[in-house]
């Protein structure tokens, strides 16, 4: 491991001023990504900059019913509080279908939403990481490439995002506030990630100097029509081939608003939301849900090895919407499929 300067931040403005003033800068909260990283050599930080003493570790009620919660806030601390489990269900069982007890357990809100994906390659510094080092080429496309996007690539990346928390968020439209140089902004939640196009060392929208504060929820009427399905090589303790969070709200049988967000599949979290509208008011039915699915991925594709995640991700949404609509969530615990 390479030698760098350690910083215990005490101020948000502190921490800002630390990652704006030095490009070799990099944040310490949970460091389950972070210390991956850098033991493999992918990340080189100049310097360290531990946020753990920031004041960002709260759940707060929000006066319209919504929540915000703090950047340092551990998964397993949202996963289990009584008000996201009663509020956002859809969140929780999400968080609970990632990593192991021990990582949620470290793992913070904020770190989840910066990981950085889990491509062999991109791990590997032997081998050519348009992401890892820019112009040196996709090693995945026509490589081992089982586990990667079939939605939104590019021929510089077709790498995945690996949460599955932010599967959750995407679906349920958060909002990520952020602090930098020019002082507090909101980033939509779907405008926070990025696709590859030919700048795939970009994972995200933050600008020099920013970091994130807290994620806002909004009110929702999802609490009862929900699932996360997760479909991985094993049980416990592996990243999605293909997942799928749904939350709809019904009348009569009827789809009055469907969401629908796919991980494993794309450099970011996947949403749709012109596809979403076309279905608002039909029938909630099998013919419906097949329909959607097979819009939703009209644009796959697929590059060789991952070929079978497009089935696959058709049948995992079909059977995540009928879980939903009959108010059958997925049991993260059973570590089984429904």
């Amino acid at each position: 491991m390479r030698p760098f300067s350690y910083t215990r931040a005490q101020t948000v403005q502190a921490a800002v001023q630390a990652l704006a003033s030095d490009p070799q800068a990099v944040l310490l909260a949970g460091g389950t990504n972070l210390i991956d990283l850098m033991k493999y050599e992918v990340e080189r930080p100049g310097a360290i900059i531990d946020i753990n003493r920031l004041p960002l570790n709260f759940i707060d009620d929000l006066p319209d019913g919504g929540i915000r919660i703090g950047a340092l806030v551990t998964n397993s601390s949202v996963a289990h509080d009584e008000r996201v489990r009663t509020r956002y269900p859809l969140l929780a069982s999400a968080i609970l279908a990632g990593a192991s007890p021990q990582l949620r357990n470290a793992a913070t809100t904020g770190g989840n939403l910066v990981q950085r994906t889990r491509c062999y390659y991109f791990y590997d510094p032997a081998t050519p990481c348009n992401k890892r080092q820019p112009g040196s080429g996709c090693a995945a496309i026509g490589g081992v490439n089982r586990i990667h996007a079939i939605l939104g690539a590019s021929d510089s990346c077709i790498a995945v995002h690996p949460s599955d928390m932010c599967v959750a968020l995407a679906a349920l439209g958060a909002t990520i506030e952020v602090e930098g140089p020019a002082g507090r902004r909101d980033i939509a939640f779907s405008d926070f990630h990025r696709l590859p196009g030919d700048r795939p060392e970009l994972d995200n929208t933050l600008q020099s100097g920013e970091l994130v504060v807290a994620i806002r929820l909004e009110p929702n009427h999802f609490a009862v029509h929900h699932t996360y399905l997760k479909l991985r090589d094993r049980l416990s303790y592996a990243f999605a081939l293909v997942s799928v969070a749904v939350a709809v709200e019904l009348s009569n049988d009827r789809l009055v608003d469907v969401r629908v967000a796919l991980g494993g599949v794309a450099h970011k979290p996947w949403r749709d939301r012109l596809v979403e509208a076309e279905f608002a008011g039909v029938v909630a039915d099998e013919e419906a849900f097949q329909k959607l699915a097979e819009r939703l991925l009209s644009g796959a594709k697929g590059h060789g090895g991952n070929h079978f995640k497009i089935p696959l991700a058709a049948k995992a949404i079909v059977r995540a919407l009928k879980q939903a609509t009959s108010g059958r969530l997925q049991d993260q615990a059973a570590k089984s499929v429904q």
